[in-house]
């Protein structure tokens, strides 16, 4: 996963007449935390966020008060919200989690993977080597991110798509701030090895695969400069969204 300088958000579109809720506004929020648009140390006003998405600092405080509950935004008494910024300790421990959870799924799981759940892997394989050719940094992003992602989703088990989706969401933040050079083809590549030790059964490969994988990701990240933030307006601008003036 590679940090992005793209600043548009796509969003479902909204029903006439009604406004997003708590959950869709921390859902667009993660979004672009995940496809970095959102850089860690952002602060999250209320205001303006009410502005842009068109609904009171109530419904906006209680979508970051779940974020918070995520470990994705950081709370600061008498200063607001903010997208969290890691330490280089919890990168760490983040990747050490996430190689123990999804690791010990793939041991559970490989075994009794069918081939329809394997076409669905391969089905988004093909996605991010689209995105690769486009050079689509966002949803390539987003893509190498979700790959994880989709292989809980596949076991159905609402508790694990949870864990999995926000230790990755977490990942995506470290990378923003300690990230070193890293290629996004390389990483996809991996996915397709997984992938085809998936499809062969083949347990201990995959284990093997996904433990280096993830080692990989946590190797090529290293301390920073700062970086500068990204604009709330221009980072959550959807066309389906209420267009504030700029203050």
């Amino acid at each position: 996963m590679s940090p992005t300088a793209a600043k548009v958000i796509d969003l479902p579109p909204k029903p006439a007449g009604k406004s997003p809720s708590a959950e869709g506004i921390a859902e667009a929020l993660v979004t672009a935390i995940v496809e970095h648009r959102l850089a860690p140390g952002t602060q999250l006003k209320e205001r303006a966020l009410g502005e842009i998405f068109g609904v009171s600092r109530t419904l906006i405080r209680e979508a970051l008060i779940q974020l918070g509950r995520m470990k994705v935004v950081t709370m600061r008494q008498s200063a607001g919200a903010f997208v969290a910024t890691p330490t280089a300790d919890e990168a760490h421990q983040v990747f050490a989690v996430r190689r123990m959870v999804e690791v010990q799924w793939l041991r559970e799981w490989v075994p009794r993977s069918t081939p329809a759940e394997v076409k669905r892997l391969r089905a988004h394989l093909l996605e991010e080597k689209d995105a690769l050719k486009r050079s689509d940094v966002a949803r390539r992003t987003r893509l190498l991110g979700d790959f994880h992602v989709e292989i809980a989703r596949i076991g159905a088990n609402t508790v694990l798509v949870d864990l999995t989706r926000e230790l990755v969401t977490r990942s995506s933040l470290i990378l923003l701030v300690y990230q070193s050079w890293q290629s996004a083809q390389h990483s996809s590549d991996e996915h397709k090895d997984l992938v085809d030790a998936i499809a062969a059964r083949d347990v201990d490969r995959a284990v093997a695969i996904a433990d280096e994988h993830l080692r990989h990701v946590e190797h090529n990240v290293f301390l920073n400069p700062r970086r500068p933030l990204a604009d709330l307006h221009e980072a959550l601008r959807a066309p389906n969204l209420p267009q504030p003036r700029r203050s």
